[in-house]
C-alpha cells in the first residue's frame, strides 16, 4: 500500500554534514529521512524557496521536455530499500498508457515538486526504514533517529514547507 507523504523540509545531518530530505505523513505521524547529495538537495530547495534560476536546472529541463511531449507525471513513489539505499519510481501518463521510470528517490522528488505531482512511499518502505542502521559504526544512531523524530517546523531554518 502506498502512502501519500509531504516533504516536512530539508535539514543537515549535524554527524555526517550530508543533507537530509525528511517526508512525513501529514494524517499520521510518521516520517521517513532519506539521505541525499548536497546537488539534489539544492535542487529542491530551489523549488520549495521559490528561487528562479537564469537557465533551466536539470530538473526543470526534464519538466520542460516532458510537457513538450506531454507526458504526465501522476506521482512518484518510494518503492524500495536496500543495505541504507532507497529507490524510486516516476509513474508517468503519455496518451493513456502509463509508464514507469526508476529513479532515485531525490530526482524524483526534484521531479514532483516541479510537476506538483503527490509523494508516496510504499508502507514497506516506512516500517523496514525506521529499523535502519543508520551507520553501523555511529555510536549514537539511536540519538540521531530520535532527532528526526522530534524536529519542529522551526528547526528546519529557511527550507520550511
Amino acid at each position: 500500500m502506498e502512502i501519500e507523504m509531504k516533504i516536512k523540509g530539508l535539514v543537515i545531518d549535524p554527524i555526517s554534514k550530508m543533507p537530509i530530505v525528511v517526508l512525513e505523513e501529514p494524517a499520521g505521524d510518521r516520517i521517513l529521512p532519506i539521505w541525499i547529495g548536497v546537488f539534489e538537495a539544492n535542487a529542491i530547495a530551489l523549488t520549495i524557496e521559490n528561487i528562479p534560476t537564469p537557465r533551466p536546472m536539470t530538473h526543470d529541463l526534464i519538466r520542460n521536455v516532458l510537457s513538450r511531449l506531454n507526458i504526465g507525471v501522476d506521482r512518484i513513489v518510494v518503492t524500495d530499500v536496500k543495505n541504507n539505499t532507497f529507490y524510486a519510481s516516476i509513474h508517468c501518463r503519455h496518451e493513456g498508457r502509463e509508464m514507469v521510470i526508476d529513479s532515485r528517490p531525490s530526482d524524483a522528488i526534484a521531479l514532483a515538486l516541479r510537476m506538483r505531482s503527490p509523494i508516496y512511499v510504499e508502507e514497506e518502505v516506512v516500517r523496514r526504514a525506521h529499523g535502519l542502521k543508520l551507520d553501523e559504526n555511529l555510536e549514537g544512531s539511536e540519538n540521531l533517529r530520535k532527532w528526526l523524530e522530534t524536529l519542529r517546523p522551526e528547526d528546519f531554518g529557511k527550507y520550511r514547507m
